[in-house]
């Protein structure tokens, strides 16, 4: 693999990494990966465990957050003939299974973080710990919302993935594009490489890719348009700009329109099924 660039973790560590580029399934590896990554999520900063409103950003991801829950049960509930099961992976503090629940669906939820089932839990959510709680079993659907990328042990994760899913089933993974034109334009200040949390960093090939070993495929992809704003106010402030919203308002809106054209938004939504 070839190294794509250098960049560190801005938000907890200080550290330096490189990400290298597997050019057979064009994507990037974050090297090195630690052990135990634990630690590095063990901050206020990271707000998928924490439901933080402290600051100007954490509120708007919030408030965003919030209004991003229904689109994500239509997206699900638009592939499938009626409402079941669904399994949810990384599910954080919870919200998200909350709004499956509240429209129908038997929704189990994993995450490995304590403090986040901890919030979900004072919300009436019981999270497991492992996926290993729900080997043997089958879903309609399974979620993972900016997950995949988190993963170690990639393949076997996937492979894991596919045989907890019921062969009519759904499985929707959204992640961030190393290909957008913000990714591009931040380079090695894009915060969704948000190193070492992030192990691995995605394009449209690479997930189509990954899953065809499984007999699965791409049937759509859907665009996450607020994933481009957001990152780029990471990613301005940690460049050191005070005027980070001017700035980060205009190379969203930028990345999205091109993302009209090139297909390459910051975030996409991918929806696999078997192949029949």
């Amino acid at each position: 693999m070839k190294l794509f660039l250098k960049t560190k973790d801005f938000s907890v560590s200080g550290e330096q990494f490189e990400l290298h580029w597997d050019e057979e399934l064009d994507m990037l590896v974050t090297q090195p990966q630690p052990e135990n990554l634990a630690p590095y999520y063990e901050s206020e900063d990271y707000i998928s465990h924490t439901d933080s409103k402290s600051s100007f950003t954490d509120r708007l991801y919030q408030s965003v957050k919030a209004k991003n829950l229904k689109n994500k049960i239509q997206i699900v509930e638009n592939q499938l003939d009626d409402v079941q099961n669904l399994l949810d992976l990384g599910a954080g503090t919870g919200d998200f299974l909350i709004a499956a629940q509240n429209s129908g669906f038997q929704a189990t939820g994993v995450d490995p973080n304590d403090k986040a089932r901890k919030l979900a839990e004072q919300k009436g959510v019981r999270l497991f710990s492992s996926v290993e709680y729900v080997a043997g079993q089958k879903f309609q659907a399974i979620t993972l919302w900016h997950v995949l990328e988190h993963l170690p042990n990639l393949k076997e994760q996937i492979e894991t993935l596919v045989q907890l899913l019921e062969e009519d089933g759904v499985l929707v993974i959204a992640v961030p594009n190393f290909k957008s034109y913000d990714a591009k334009h931040y380079s090695s200040h894009w915060a969704a490489f948000d190193v070492p949390r992030h192990l691995w960093h995605f394009s449209r090939t690479s997930i189509s890719k990954l899953f065809v070993p499984h007999q699965m495929e791409v049937v759509k992809i859907e665009p996450m348009w607020f994933d481009a704003f957001y990152v780029s106010m990471l990613s301005e402030k940690y460049r050191g700009n005070k005027l980070y919203l001017v700035s980060a308002f205009l190379v969203g809106l930028w990345s999205n329109l091109k993302a009209i054209f090139t297909k390459e938004h910051s975030s996409l939504i991918y929806i696999l099924k078997k192949k029949k």
